[in-house]
């Protein structure tokens, strides 16, 4: 239960960051970090991460982005399998 709230939390955040973000640079004002956009993406927010990229297509032409989105998607996936194996 924790583990899900969790990743639904950062996946969520980490979508409306994105979203956020593509809003400010069109507006041409204050920015959300790169780095915040990947760490978040790595430390399990990479499913809202891709997400963000194909909705607000935001992001899209920087692979660095997307293989840190890939990688936290690989994160919960191992999470959710480590958390079957060990309960």
């Amino acid at each position: 239960m924790i583990l899900t709230s969790y990743l639904l939390v950062l996946n969520l955040w980490l979508f409306f960051l994105m979203g956020y973000d593509k809003a400010q640079a069109k507006k041409h004002k204050f920015r959300i970090r790169e780095r915040t956009l990947l760490l978040i993406g790595l430390f399990g927010g990479g499913l809202g991460g891709l997400v963000g990229q194909t909705v607000f297509h935001h992001k899209t032409k920087k692979p660095r982005f997307f293989v840190s989105y890939i990688f936290g998607v690989l994160v919960i996936l191992g999470l959710y399998w480590i958390r079957k194996e060990y309960q």
